[in-house]
């Protein structure tokens, strides 16, 4: 099992920036991939981002690759996520994943943390 647990949500203008943070405890030796995920009121959740967390490796949605920044730290089970540029669109609850391999699908949830984009 892994324990998820979101931080660093909030309220924020457009244009202004957020930053989120993902900490994992239990059995982080297994963690192949973390992930955000965010639902907006009335939508399905979408995927945002997510990070190999041997490689780094990152992969983005379109809607958020020029402003979202994704990384972790494995010293610290950590996984955080700069958000820069907020547009009301991204106003949604934001939900940090784990898969444990390439094929598992996201099998760890966390709770969510609220992120809100308004002037």
């Amino acid at each position: 099992q892994v324990q998820l647990v979101e931080s660093g949500g909030g309220l924020a203008q457009p244009g202004g920036s957020l930053r989120l943070s993902c900490a994992a405890s239990g059995r982080t030796l297994t963690i192949n991939t973390m992930a955000w995920f965010r639902q907006a009121p009335g939508k399905e959740r979408e995927f945002v981002c997510d990070i190999k967390w041997n490689s780094g490796r990152t992969h983005y949605l379109d809607a958020v690759e020029d402003r979202f920044t994704v990384s972790r730290d494995k010293a610290e089970n950590t996984m955080s996520l700069q958000m820069n540029s907020l547009r009301t669109e991204d106003t949604g609850v934001y939900y940090c994943a784990v898969a444990s391999g390439p094929r598992t699908g996201y099998e760890y949830w966390g709770r969510g943390t609220q992120v809100t984009v308004s002037s």
